[in-house]
């Protein structure tokens, strides 16, 4: 009878090809150079991109201003703080790196003031909306509208800034009592919002982001109105 093969002694692949499995000390500093340098390419990316990014959006929100301030000519750039609005000063940098809480002022031909945009956020059905309003503030009204950032769903919610008739609702909007929702073909009053069929919720995250803005911006705009002679001093072209 033929011996059964002794497999126990046999030497194995590495053995036989000289080979030394790489220690656990080996692969952990394998493993942290290739994350550091990961790391290190994300955050020089991210260093990079950054002024690109913010230079566009600050582009994106100068040519809406003059979208939502009809007539409007030059602005000035005003900062919250506090509670009161002063002239901004970019050298100037927020506590603890925050960004600063901007409003825009605009002028017309003849240096009069036509009214404020204000920029504002709020959860819609799919992410944040984000949009800058224009503002009467002698006549406390809405005035304009300008969508800077939707992803809303293609075909309902991204209504917001394609239909016409909803864009309409933006044009002279009562803001005193507080905007209220309304549905298709139900408005009836200066304050109330038509809302859009099938985009409901959109809709409302529209009204909720105006009736934030107001509440946060109006008091200090009157109180900047009132103590100023609003000079459109080093207003922006």
């Amino acid at each position: 009878m033929e011996e059964a093969e002794n497999t126990d002694n046999k030497p194995s692949a590495q053995e036989s090809t000289g080979e030394k499995e790489p220690s656990s000390l080996r692969l952990i500093l394998t493993l942290g150079i290739a994350g550091f340098l990961a790391g290190l390419i994300m955050v020089s990316t991210y260093l990079y991109t950054k002024p690109l990014i913010e230079a566009n959006k600050a582009a994106a929100i100068e040519k809406a201003i003059f979208k939502v301030l009809p007539k409007c000519t030059s602005f000035k750039t005003l900062e919250l703080k506090d509670g009161k609005l002063s002239e901004f000063d970019i050298k100037n940098k927020t506590a603890k790196g925050e960004a600063p809480k901007l409003v825009y002022q605009g002028f017309d031909s003849t240096k009069a003031m036509i009214g404020f945009a204000i920029l504002g956020s709020e959860i819609g059905f799919a992410d944040v909306i984000t949009i800058l309003m224009g503002y009467d503030a002698n006549k406390k009204i809405i005035i304009g509208y300008e969508v800077l950032e939707c992803k809303e769903t293609p075909g309902l919610g991204d209504k917001i800034f394609k239909k016409a008739d909803f864009l309409k609702n933006f044009t002279s909007l009562l803001t005193e009592p507080e905007i209220k929702f309304a549905k298709h073909g139900e408005k009836h009053n200066p304050n109330e919002v038509e809302a859009i069929t099938g985009a409901t919720i959109s809709s409302k995250a529209v009204i909720r982001l105006l009736n934030k803005s107001m509440k946060e911006w109006k008091g200090p705009i009157n109180d900047f109105i009132n103590s100023n002679d609003n000079k459109p001093s080093e207003a922006k072209k």
